[in-house]
């Protein structure tokens, strides 16, 4: 048994995780996002959501904990969707402090990835595996022979003079109101640039928009597999127990 958080710009949830089956072990838990989401704000609110899962708690195993950051070595080194104020703060001894045990911080779209790579769609796919999700931005997960290369951040490679983001993520889609074989454009361009760089055995569409797949996938002409996601939104919080218990199991 895991617990995973998974800290969001509109809510903050976690659940025990089955780490065996990949599965919650029960209700998930969650409380909206406090605002402004400063670290002084956010630390009671996890600290909260721990508590109701208490009864779930076994010995002193860390928790995983997922946050809209590049998290180096702990250290939350950029914001996206929380308070500027993050930027330098010592996310994992921030957490630490506040549930007094041991945690694991991990950028949510790795996190995410690293689920579907365990339990999801990718399981079992040996080499070079790319999660993407597809919302607001566009997160990415690298993940190699079943290790996490963090903290890719591919969403914000420049394509034509463009943040890639800015261009093919759903919220793209949603602001220039395009068509699904529009958007599929954009995204071939996208994901031609990607398998170019990095020649991944598969990638993986997560997001909400991923519910969809049929609508965008199939006119997406690469040669790499490409396939919808499996977790959808419960992937971070099983991503986030998952790594923590990874690395538990190396101290």
């Amino acid at each position: 048994m895991g617990l995973g958080i998974d800290i969001g710009g509109s809510g903050i949830k976690g659940a025990p995780v089955d780490l065996a089956a990949g599965t919650f072990a029960a209700e998930r838990v969650r409380i909206e996002t406090p605002q402004p989401a400063t670290p002084s704000a956010i630390a009671p609110v996890v600290a909260q959501v721990v508590e109701q899962l208490g009864e779930h708690l076994q010995g002193d195993e860390p928790i995983g904990i997922t946050f809209p950051a590049v998290i180096q070595h702990g250290i939350a080194r950029s914001a996206a969707n929380v308070d500027e104020s993050w930027i330098g703060t010592d996310a994992e001894s921030l957490f630490s402090d506040a549930l007094g045990r041991p945690v694991i911080v991990v950028n949510d779209a790795d996190a995410a990835g690293f689920a579907e790579v365990t339990f999801g769609a990718a399981k079992g796919i040996h080499g070079v595996v790319l999660v993407t999700t597809l919302g607001t931005g566009i997160g990415s997960a690298l993940i190699v022979d079943g290790r996490l290369v963090p903290n890719t951040e591919l969403g914000h490679l420049e394509i034509g003079g463009h943040d890639a983001e800015k261009k093919a993520a759903d919220s793209a889609r949603e602001r220039h109101d395009l068509s699904w074989s529009q958007w599929a454009k954009r995204l071939q361009r996208y994901y031609s640039h990607l398998e170019d760089l990095l020649w991944p055995d598969l990638i993986v569409v997560g997001g909400g928009v991923s519910k969809k797949h049929e609508k965008f996938l199939p006119l997406l002409d690469l040669r790499t597999p490409i396939v919808p996601a499996h977790l959808l939104n419960d992937a971070g919080i099983i991503g986030a127990a998952s790594l923590a218990a990874q690395a538990a199991a190396k101290r």
